[in-house]
């Protein structure tokens, strides 16, 4: 019997086990099959579920700023607060209870037109409801201050227990320009897509977008201990910031100036660039246009920028022509006598070219003076019979090059190369004076630097650097031809226009004040009626283009401004008396004593600017296609030990010498180029005061 028992618990027990081996072999069997045999379909089914429930992480955008670092555009934090009316531990009747009282204070925190009673509605809404919402929008873009209060001071939401009251809070990020509308179409605008991702649209948050955007981050929900949470796989990274050219005070000078003029003269828009001459750093730029346009109402908003889009320029482009003249020995002396008359029928085609006043004969430099359609085309024309050559010749300055410059929407210049026959000869003596050819501001602006600049074509630029994190990669200035002439000719170019401004018959003698001493030319040019094709004199553009001081050119403007109605209608007592204030603005605020980043001694070879590789190539690439830098990309300086020799080689000179001299060495050097030799070498113990030899090669 005994036996019998001990044989079926012994029985049992074996078949426990079986089945234990059986189940564990199983296992193991299943195990294999899934982590070995097909491994790969159960990686691609949990990778297409980890993707479901991925979520993509918008990066923070990177702020736009100006010169001095002030922020022009930045991101900020803002909440949507919404209501749970479906939650089980929602308390309806104290909600209802309050809800008058809560009106009273978003009305006096958040007011809303309507005030009190719409705000009352806007609360008892939900209640009308047969269905509890659960996600109903209480109010948007508020601040964490906000929230705070709403939380903390506002009845029914003040309760410690906050599902008792159902608010809930949803982050959004939302693009904010401090400054308001300063820059603001040279600053450009964002917008945000679908996938809560924000892209520039115009401007340099277009231009820059990928830069600005940065890198998306990915994260996931996971189920930890103690709830789903958030499980970021790969981190954002935020975009770089943008160091812009943009001076606050200059654009605040700039803008009330040319806002003053607009409203004296009742122009309908207008628009204005600041330059500084040594650098092509765009210190400010303002776009006004009546509103609504056309409209003569005496209201300005900043709406299309202007500075880079396309028109007729007028006599402005004489200087060009003249500035050519100069270069080329059609002319060789100034004083030379041109004569002048009533009319002038150039190649002995078409419809005679006149002036506004009779002068029997002008000198070449009273040519400039007093803007002389005739003389501008007796001078020209005698020497180029072809249009071809003509066009060639303006092209060889880099004047139809694409600028580069970093302003969204910016166009080249058109400068039509027209058939030789009668019309086309006519049309080339038009030329010559600023008719038949279409001419952004921004490029009339950039050829009147270069003469102040000594003949040096500065690339006009609106970023200054990049900035991520501590890391600063500087935009170097660049050249968009090293010369367009001779430091010679941009001597005689300046004392000519320095007499349109001072000379006794110059057509901007009104602009002469004892303050600050201008140079510059007048432009006035008739718009062309589309219903007619012709032009109206009634529509006229008015342009002055100029740089001050005039006997040491620190910066240069360009002014235009179209259909001023009242008041003042000539081209000098509209544009001109903007950039004569702008100039007197800053001489009383005592900035024409900065000159920021002056580059006496700019590399000769305009195609190898030396840049700082602090940013990734990528960066780099984006740089060169919008702001044509281009050439040779240094490295990282390599930081030296106190008391020892910095690592220079790789660098150009004025770099090498800069840094070398900021540790209190002395520097001799051969050759030209870049430094690709030093002695003592990089990190050698030297005492302050000692000469480090530089051996440089292109």
């Amino acid at each position: 019997m005994k036996r019998s028992k001990h044989a079926s618990i012994l029985a049992r027990y074996l078949i426990i086990t079986a089945g234990i081996l059986l189940a564990a072999g199983y296992i193991a069997y299943c195990t294999f099959k899934n982590t070995v045999l097909h491994a790969n379909k159960w990686n691609e089914r949990a990778h297409i579920e980890l993707s479901r429930s991925s979520r993509v992480i918008p990066p923070e955008r990177g702020d736009i700023l100006a010169s001095d670092g002030t922020v022009l555009a930045t991101t900020l934090q803002y909440y949507t607060l919404r209501i749970d009316f479906g939650s089980e531990a929602f308390k309806w009747q104290r909600y209802a209870d309050a809800l008058d009282s809560l009106a009273d204070a978003f009305d006096r925190h958040f007011p809303i037109a309507g005030g009190v009673k719409a705000w009352q509605d806007s609360l008892r809404a939900p209640l009308r409801r047969g269905k509890k919402p659960r996600g109903w929008r209480l109010i948007k873009n508020i601040t964490y201050a906000d929230y705070q209060l709403i939380r903390t001071q506002f009845p029914f939401f003040h309760w410690s227990k906050i599902a008792a009251c159902g608010l809930t809070r949803e982050k959004v990020m939302r693009r904010r320009n401090p400054y308001g509308d300063m820059a603001k179409l040279s600053i450009g605008v964002v917008s945000e897509r679908e996938n809560g991702e924000t892209h520039g649209m115009s401007g340099l948050e277009y231009a820059l977008d990928s830069l600005l955007f940065g890198h998306p981050g990915l994260s996931k929900k996971v189920n930890f201990t103690r709830g789903i949470g958030d499980w970021i796989d790969i981190p954002a990274q935020r975009g770089y910031d943008v160091v812009s050219t943009i001076d606050v005070q200059m654009q605040d000078i700039l803008e009330n100036a040319l806002l003053d003029r607009m409203k004296f003269c009742r122009a309908e828009w207008g628009t204005a660039v600041l330059m500084e001459v040594a650098t092509g750093e765009i210190k400010a730029i303002s776009n006004l246009e009546e509103y609504p346009l056309g409209s003569g109402s005496g209201e300005y908003v900043e709406a299309m920028n202007r500075a880079v889009q396309r028109f007729e320029p007028g006599s402005v482009v004489k200087t060009l022509s003249m500035m050519i003249a100069v270069e080329d020995g059609l002319v060789r002396d100034t004083a030379q006598i041109i004569p002048i008359g009533r009319s002038y029928r150039a190649y002995g085609q078409g419809s005679p070219i006149t002036d506004s006043h009779f002068n029997a004969q002008l000198s070449v430099a009273g040519v400039l003076e007093e803007s002389s359609n005739i003389g501008m085309a007796k001078i020209i024309t005698p020497h180029y019979r072809d249009p071809q050559a003509w066009h060639d010749r303006v092209a060889r300055l880099g004047f139809l090059d694409r600028l580069g410059s970093g302003i969204g929407e910016e166009r080249a210049a058109y400068y039509p190369v027209v058939p030789i026959n009668k019309g086309g000869l006519v049309t080339l003596s038009r030329q010559t004076y600023g008719y038949a050819t279409e001419i952004p501001p921004l490029h009339t602006l950039s050829i009147y630097n270069a003469i102040a600049n000594g003949g040096r074509y500065v690339r006009p630029r609106l970023v200054k650097a990049l900035r991520l994190g501590d890391t600063d990669s500087i935009v170097p200035v660049s050249y968009i031809r090293d010369r367009v002439c001779s430091e010679s000719t941009a001597k005689i170019m300046q004392s000519m226009l320095a007499r349109v401004v001072h000379g006794a018959r110059g057509t901007a003698r009104s602009l002469k004040n004892p303050y600050v001493a201008l140079a510059g030319k007048t432009g006035t040019c008739y718009s062309v009626d589309p219903l007619t094709r012709k032009y109206d004199k009634s529509l006229k553009r008015l342009a002055f283009c100029g740089f001050f001081p005039a006997d040491a050119p620190k910066y240069s403007c360009v002014v235009l401004t179209y259909h001023p109605r009242e008041n003042a209608l000539g081209a000098a007592s509209t544009s001109g008396v903007v950039l004569k204030n702008v100039a007197l603005d800053m001489f009383s605020r005592g900035l024409l004593d900065n000159n920021s980043d002056f580059r006496e001694n700019a590399p000769e070879n305009p195609s190898r600017p030396t840049m700082f590789n602090t940013c990734t190539p990528g960066a780099l690439a984006l740089l060169n296609e919008h702001f044509g830098i281009g050439g040779q990309v240094m490295r990282t300086p390599v930081s030296t030990a106190a008391g020892s020799v910095p690592d220079v080689r790789g660098m150009g000179l004025r770099d090498a010498v800069a840094r070398l001299e900021n540790e209190n060495y002395n520097v001799t050097f051969t050759g030209t180029g870049y430094v690709r030799m030093q002695q003592p070498a990089p990190s050698t113990p030297l005492t302050h005061g000692a000469t480090v030899t530089l051996t440089l090669s292109e």
